[in-house]
């Protein structure tokens, strides 16, 4: 099989882009999109000129705010950017069908049948979404999804600091896996903190220390993960691009400013939440048959609970009644709550409708909202 041309798109600082845009006097200044710095909000996106005084994603605003007290901050306005993201897919859908968009400002593309360099089609893709949407963005170009990702972010990882990295960088066919053997081990996708300490146990440091250990032995440690990870850090990666994806669950979360005690407060949260989630899966015409509630105390734990009814719904009376069932199983009187949540999923789309004449339909006692509890570890 020829090798494919896989091309990894992500938009920079895509949020901050869209704000500048309208506001061009936030062009060049340390600012953050996210919540107050007065209550719990979290930075959403930092600006170049931030990010240089050490100001990141996910940080807390209070947080970033001692790092850079200059820092502007910037709620977040989702419509627009939304609206942006749409715009950049549709330039991408123009150059091929086959996108895969992973994230609100990512997407891969596979344009091994345009018969050109992916150098070329990326700085060509790169000025058009420039100058057709003033958005700057960072593309990596391999033969493969995990590859042309890694690259996209060494690219980034090269521009200076403060200045949008508006990179390119191409991995040849062939070359992949000398490409990726001087990288941290935590820069393969599937490391994550736990594996690179276990891996940091074992001497490996880097992608190339993991492609050269014995296979074998990383299945018996890490099984059918192990056997992953001997593939990745090798630059294997046959996963094709996935044009449409399922929607798996649908969710509403708050964070709230300060800790909540009040059961009322809380319940009135969760019928809100509930009726929220009830409506995007009529929006989206699914229904769903695993109702499931997550709370988040002070300290940071967070519980789950889920309910798997008999019956899919998209009825919010149906969800909110076991969102509210489940509350009661984990929170106790007085215990205050950071954060609660109210989700859906076992998501399918709705039956057929039964007439009352259908001969075979159920009855009303096999068609009553029974459930059963699971609770997730």
């Amino acid at each position: 099989m020829s090798d494919r041309t896989i091309i990894h798109v992500d938009l920079d600082q895509f949020f901050c882009a869209v704000e500048e845009q309208r506001d061009p006097t936030l062009k060049g200044t340390p600012f953050a999109v996210g919540g107050s710095p007065e209550g719990r909000g979290v930075v959403a996106s930092a600006s170049y000129a931030a990010r240089a005084f050490g100001v990141r994603s996910a940080m807390p605003m209070a947080h970033a705010v001692r790092l850079c007290p200059a820092l502007i901050t910037v709620r977040p306005d989702f419509p627009a950017y939304r609206a942006a993201s749409q715009a950049v897919m549709a330039q991408l859908h123009d150059l091929t069908p086959l996108v895969e968009q992973i994230s609100i400002d990512e997407a891969f593309l596979d344009v091994s049948t345009l018969g050109e360099p992916g150098a070329l089609i990326a700085a060509r893709l790169q000025a058009s979404v420039r100058a057709a949407l003033g958005l700057s963005c960072s593309v990596g170009v391999a033969t493969n999804k995990l590859v042309a990702k890694i690259a996209t972010d060494v690219g980034k990882g090269m521009a200076r600091s403060g200045a949008l990295p508006h990179a390119i960088c191409v991995v040849p066919p062939g070359e992949e896996a000398a490409f990726l053997a001087p990288l941290p081990a935590d820069a393969l996708w599937g490391v994550g903190p736990k594996t690179a300490e276990k891996l940091a146990g074992m001497g490996i440091l880097t992608i190339g220390d993991l492609a050269v250990w014995p296979a074998d032995d990383l299945a018996r440690r890490f099984g059918q993960h192990g056997e992953d990870l001997t593939r990745h850090a090798r630059g294997i990666d046959t996963r094709p691009i996935v044009t449409e994806r399922a929607t798996k669950s649908i969710s509403q979360e708050t964070t709230f400013a300060h800790d909540v005690v009040d059961r009322a407060s809380l319940e009135r949260t969760i019928r809100a939440q509930a009726t929220e989630v009830a409506t995007k899966l009529r929006r989206k015409e699914l229904m769903g048959t695993t109702v499931k509630i997550k709370i988040r105390w002070p300290d940071f734990t967070t519980p789950t609970r889920q309910l798997t009814l008999r019956q899919p719904t998209d009825e919010a009376e149906t969800i909110i009644n076991a969102a509210l069932r489940l509350f009661g199983q984990i929170w106790s009187r007085g215990q205050p709550v950071r954060l609660i949540g109210v989700g859906v999923s076992g998501l399918g789309t709705p039956p057929r409708q039964l007439s009352l004449w259908d001969a075979n339909g159920p009855s009303l006692a096999q068609t009553a909202p029974l459930w059963t509890s699971t609770t997730l570890r």
